[in-house]
């Protein structure tokens, strides 16, 4: 006959003498079975998308506190710029006339330059007298007398040294007819300034 321990207790052995309490045991079932596993990976999956989610939600907000320190920041730099273009415009406004007044400064000692000049070229020549100077912008008019179309001669030379000038052209040298004494000679010069 076959006997069937239900107790789960294991059978004491014919040699020995005592008896063994067995203990009850409960069946959880089988750990390996697919919906626990599935549940399972579902947690962690669960549990890791929580965590990716928690630091992509942090970085963005580190990253929208940056974007707003940036954003104060270019306003600061705005304002900064505008200031500085507008002391920009003001000091090339400036320069503009002191420029100007500069210019203006030049050209009122050019007449004066132009005299001390033709009045040093002159003394330095020998049998030359002036009788008029006109200054007509870019050239220079002169009528003068001397002695001998040498002195005239002398005269454009020494106007050419000076490098004031640029063409000296004779427009007329005739003699005199009114000085009986001795031989003289009207000209006119016309003078085309040099670019300085």
């Amino acid at each position: 006959m076959i006997r069937i321990n239900l107790l789960g207790a294991p059978k004491p052995k014919s040699g020995k003498k005592g008896s063994s309490v067995s203990m009850p045991s409960m069946d959880v079932g089988n750990i390996g079975s697919p919906l626990l596993k599935v549940a399972v990976v579902l947690v962690m999956f669960g549990l890791i998308n929580a965590g990716y989610w928690y630091r992509l939600d942090h970085e963005k907000k580190a990253i929208d506190a940056q974007m707003r320190l940036a954003e104060q920041k270019n306003r600061e730099l705005a304002d900064i710029k505008t200031r500085y273009l507008e002391r920009q415009r003001q000091a090339d406004a400036y320069k503009r006339r002191v420029d100007v007044i500069d210019n203006l400064r030049s050209n009122q000692t050019g007449p004066v330059n132009l005299l001390a000049m033709i009045g040093e070229t002159v003394n330095g020549t020998e049998a030359v007298w002036l009788n008029s100077l006109q200054d007509q912008g870019p050239s220079v008019a002169i009528d003068g007398m001397a002695l001998s179309t040498d002195a005239v001669a002398n005269l454009i030379s020494n106007l050419k040294k000076t490098g004031y000038f640029r063409n000296i052209e004779i427009k007329e040298s005739i003699q005199d007819e009114q000085v009986k004494d001795m031989q003289a000679f009207q000209f006119t010069l016309t003078c085309e300034k040099a670019k300085s």
